[in-house]
């Protein structure tokens, strides 16, 4: 009888030795370099076992293989491989694509959350609204938006990221960071000028992503060229402002990614709660839209934007000694990370 067992893939060290990739099966870790002699038993071959961005380059002949030996493992024909496993515990878990190729960001991409930014900061358009007022702009914008308009990108550089359990730092000058936890979606072979009917098939996997923010350094100070907009290297580029993990789970084990659930927690308490329902544009809509601009290459991160509840709605901003919690279901773990003050 058949089986399909559900895995996801990490990276992961060992008392500061070279990262590798694993294979996390129920709780457990399997080296897949240390997979090599099963495979050749098995005459199957995995190209790029050394990381997981390598096993993203042939992904649609990896999975397969991958799948395999999740499904051996746990019919226990693995032996040898399962006493080489070790507990995911026991392990330095790092951001799982060790580092993306290339960081797509969808801005104002959830109804709620534009909404809430539309009532919480005046603008030359909104400053004489009233509060009711101003939830009726912003209501009534992103239904046009949804209806008509066209995803917002922009990107972030790779030293943002880190993993799910490294400290988040603060720059010393900064007076608003702010959470943004989303759904980041992996590619896993070259797209360009896709269709949204086909966009998910070009999605190796999902993982949880947290894009902190400067909330001040968004919009380009009075006077100061204004009429360039907004400034997302200054607000967004930070070193460790990109926790991501812990695990990149394939897509066929995640199922509809409109219908998950975003979660987090601020020192214990949910601040962010909301259905990936609320996107303006969905995930396959993002990536016909981005393909249509660039060449999306495998390992590639698209993080599809925040959902509503930020600290700019709580007018409550992140501070050293804070601890950030964040989950999406179907994602399986929890990213932790703690805010201390930027090391120089």
């Amino acid at each position: 009888m058949s089986r399909t067992t559900p895995f996801s893939l990490g990276t992961f060290s060992i008392a500061g030795a070279r990262p590798f990739a694993g294979l996390v099966v129920e709780g457990r870790v399997i080296a897949l370099e240390g997979a090599a002699d099963l495979l050749r038993r098995w005459n199957l071959v995995l190209t790029g076992a050394d990381s997981v961005l390598a096993l993203l380059e042939d992904w649609e002949r990896n999975f397969p293989v991958l799948q395999r030996i999740a499904d051996a493992l746990t019919a226990g024909e693995a032996p040898e491989l399962a006493r080489a496993s070790v507990p995911v515990e026991s392990l330095t878990v790092h951001a799982p694509v060790h580092l993306p190729r290339q960081i797509f960001c969808s801005g104002a991409n959830y109804k709620k959350h534009v909404v809430q930014i539309i009532v919480a900061q005046s603008t030359e358009e909104t400053k004489h609204m009233s509060r009711e007022e101003r939830l009726a702009y912003g209501t009534r914008k992103m239904e046009e938006r949804a209806a008509s308009g066209t995803p917002f990108f922009f990107v972030k550089p790779q030293s943002t990221v880190i993993g799910p359990f490294d400290p988040i730092e603060l720059p010393a000058d900064s007076t608003q960071p702010d959470w943004e936890l989303e759904l980041g979606v992996i590619i896993g072979r070259r797209a360009r000028r896709v269709s949204r009917a086909e966009a998910l098939d070009y999605v190796a996997g999902y993982v949880v992503v947290n894009d902190i923010t400067l909330r001040e350094r968004v919009m380009r100070r009075p006077g100061d060229a204004r009429e360039m907009g907004m400034d997302w290297v200054a607000s967004k580029g930070a070193p460790t402002f990109l926790p991501m993990g812990p695990w990149l789970v394939p897509a066929p084990f995640v199922g509809d990614p409109q219908r998950l659930q975003i979660t987090l927690k601020l020192n214990g308490e949910v601040m962010q709660d909301e259905s990936t329902a609320d996107m303006v544009f969905d995930v396959a809509r993002l990536i016909e839209a981005l393909s249509q601009h660039c060449v999306l290459l495998p390992g590639d991160l698209i993080c599809t934007g925040s959902p509503a509840g930020n600290g700019v709605h709580y007018g409550r901003f992140l501070k050293p000694g804070d601890v950030v919690e964040g989950s999406i279901t179907g994602l399986l773990g929890t990213q932790r990370n703690l805010c201390i003050a930027e090391r120089r």
